[in-house]
């Protein structure tokens, strides 16, 4: 492979002159989401992203074979990969340094000139990346390896601390940059999340076959040298080790990487990789035991979170050949109708990538692709190559077709109970479940739903809520997992069904999220075990069946308090251990002197006397709670109701690729793999049992 890389480099020129410059970059700190969407933690490793796709498009190129990612002391982060190193020489446009123009000016790389750029493909604006990056870090540093010499330059906020210099000479080629970001502008903390991190590359490595890309911790390190070659395994200061992905496999691995805690319903995953009028088409895909479809999408190796284009195709191609195929193969009956497209989505688990020349985004964040030409290409290339694999692997077309059958049908069962439940809302006076204590608003925006564990809770919540704008819904029991139920199961269940109908959105189809009838929807159980699980069941629920009211931040977890603590007339709630030491030294009572009960608390017989003492010599007393139901109405108010001094958690989805496969794992049939979760993050876990 080495060879190939130098061949490619000696026919194909990148020097000065490869470098297009577009414009300035002084807007950049004054609104940095603009280039980087959030200051936030994303944002914060969003400039990681930037600096690692240089490496990337050149490994995309041919070029490179190797590419690091290091997590360094106070906050810094080096990127270095093998390629051809950033042209040095003097910029015909700018007259300083091709490198300096590429660090210190928006819209200035080798990727903007078409054909007779440094690149092909590139996974969008890239020199956009370098340049923002530079532009939000207190310090960067570039050193380049090219051409038989090593040149470097630094940076304070953008700015060149001194020109481009040649420091000494090597037979490496490749480029090295190492940035810290700015807490002026990254206001919560430089905090590198490494599983975020590792996540991200994993990714990238199954999209870039054959490139081998490393991950290093060494921030726990007192400090790391600087490297005078790229072969990073090699590198003085460096004794953590890397963790390194290499994929052949390209997309055929990721799906079966996706599908690991899946019961696949065919044996073989389907794979096509080919090019189609200069859109290079790369396709995988599995159908599994399940009836969520997963489709990840990217273009230029950059992801799709809204798909685009590509996945237009996919889809037409899709629904197209399985409805040729099962009417040929006389599997799809003549008097069956034909397959729909989210028939032949259910349970499948696909990933799409297109390459092209000059890609074209909806939106600056890149998470819809607008290219109109990956949509001809995907659905040309992805369709032959589907009925050339049908017919060469019959027994795996079966299996398809049958699952895809198995869904219409289920469609149709769907439907005539959907229809059912919305027939009796409608012409019965069904319009709200008789549990629900509904509010007198009728203003959304001011309207709160308190899903309670119980009627205990629920007669509890009744009474001590504000009428005006709080409703009660109290569940009985644990409702449906609703991970493996499909639409006919779920409002078979009244459970469910009595949710479905308070929210007002509907479900499936016919959801409309501006008939949401509450602004604030909030979940309120017990702190202990059976409360976690039936927050996981109701969590469940709204991520696989109303998505959308998560992404509106409408879902809120109500956070009751562990303690109440009361000392003469003073009374003060505790939400955990640390508040509850805060507040006993408030009231002047020393932690060392409590020896309190709370209800439910067992103490030895031996005890009681000392700990009875105790309380009358503290004149102190702390109520450990554990559930809503040991609180009065009053309680519940003051504590977990009162907008004024609650504490509410919003509720959110940042990864939804991650939150899909823990829901899977935790809600899902394989139990290996949740015993597996589960004794891997019992650490994490704060149980009251």
């Amino acid at each position: 492979m080495a060879k190939d890389i130098e061949k490619k480099a000696k026919n194909k020129a990148y020097d000065a002159s490869s470098i297009t410059v577009l414009e300035g970059l002084e807007p950049v700190r004054k609104r940095p989401g603009m280039y980087i969407g959030t200051t936030g933690p994303d944002g914060l490793h969003h400039l990681i992203w930037e600096i690692f796709d240089n490496s990337r498009d050149e490994a995309m190129g041919g070029y490179a074979s190797d590419i690091e990612v290091a997590l360094l002391p106070d906050g810094y982060v080096r990127v270095v990969d093998n390629g051809r190193g950033i042209p040095v020489g003097i910029h015909p446009k700018t007259k300083v340094s091709a490198l300096e123009t590429i660090m210190t000016t928006l819209h200035a790389g080798g990727k903007f000139g078409g054909e007779d750029s440094g690149y092909k493909v590139s996974g969008g604006l890239h020199g956009v990346g370098a340049s923002v990056v530079n532009a939000l870090s207190v310090h960067t540093k570039v050193t380049v390896h090219k051409e038989g010499d090593i040149h470097m330059q630094e940076y304070k906020i953008g700015k060149p601390l001194a020109k481009v210099k040649k420091i000494g000479t090597t037979k490496c080629t490749g480029t090295i940059v190492k940035f810290k970001p700015d807490v002026e502008i990254f206001k919560e903390g430089i905090d590198w999340n490494l599983d975020k991190v590792v996540a991200h590359l994993r990714q990238q490595a199954y999209l870039v076959k054959g490139v081998r890309i490393s991950i290093r911790d060494a921030r726990g390190l007192a400090s790391v040298e600087d490297e005078d070659c790229f072969y990073l395994r090699d590198l003085k200061g460096f004794e953590v080790p890397s963790l390194t992905f290499y994929f052949e496999g390209g997309l055929k691995s990721l799906v079966a990487f996706h599908n690991r805690h899946q019961e696949p319903a065919h044996k073989n995953i389907f794979y096509i990789d080919r090019e189609q009028d200069k859109v290079m088409v790369e396709v995988a895909f599995q159908y599994v035991d399940d009836i969520t479809p997963r489709i990840t999408a990217f273009a230029n190796n950059t992801y799709n979170s809204e798909g685009g284009t590509h996945i237009t195709g996919f889809k037409t191609a899709l629904t197209r050949s399985l409805n040729i195929y099962g009417r040929n193969a006389n599997i799809l009956k003549e008097k069956e109708e034909n397959f729909t497209g989210d028939d032949v989505l259910e349970g499948i688990t696909a990933v799409v990538s297109v390459k092209l020349p000059e890609v074209q985004f909806e939106g600056q964040t890149k998470a819809k692709l607008g290219s109109v030409e990956a949509q001809g290409a995907v659905a040309t290339v992805f369709g032959e190559a589907l009925a050339a694999f049908l017919e060469e692997n019959p027994d795996d077309a079966r299996a398809i077709i049958n699952k895809v059958l198995l869904a219409l049908k289920a469609r149709k069962a769907a439907k005539a109970a959907k229809d059912s439940v919305l027939r009796k809302g409608a012409l019965e006076g069904m319009t709200l479940p008789g549990k629900l204590a509904d509010c007198q608003t009728k203003s959304a925006e001011e309207g709160e739903l308190f899903i309670v564990e119980g009627d205990s809770a629920g007669g509890t919540a009744k009474m001590g809520r504000d009428r005006r704008i709080q409703a009660i819904l109290p569940l009985r029991g644990k409702i449906l997992n609703v991970e493996r139920a499909r639409l006919d199961k779920m409002l078979a269940s009244e459970q469910v069904r009595n949710l479905v109908v308070a929210l007002g959105t509907a479900i499936g189809d016919v959801f409309d999220l501006s008939k949401l009838r509450y602004h604030k929807i909030i979940i309120a159980t017990d702190a202990d075990v059976d409360g976690a699980h039936i927050r996981t069941l109701i969590l469940t629920l709204f991520f696989r069946h109303f998505r959308a009211i998560i992404d509106g931040g409408f879902i809120y977890i109500a956070q009751p308090p562990l303690y109440k603590i009361t000392k003469g007339k003073s009374v003060a709630y505790a939400y955990s251990d640390v508040e509850k030491e805060a507040a006993l030294k408030e009231m002047g009572v020393a932690p060392t002197e409590i020896a309190v009960l709370g209800e439910g608390d067992d103490v030895a017989p031996e005890q009681e006397e000392e700990a009875a003492v105790t309380k009358k010599a503290t004149k102190a007393n702390i109520q450990r709670y554990k559930g809503l139901g040991e609180m009065n109405a009053s309680e519940l108010w003051e504590t977990t109701m009162d907008p004024a001094r609650r504490v509410l958690k919003q509720v959110s989805v940042g990864d939804a690729e991650a939150a899909d496969r823990i829901f899977d794992i935790l809600m899902g049939t394989d139990v290996s793999a949740r015993k597996s979760f589960i004794q891997s993050n019992a650490k994490y876990a704060n149980l009251d049992v």
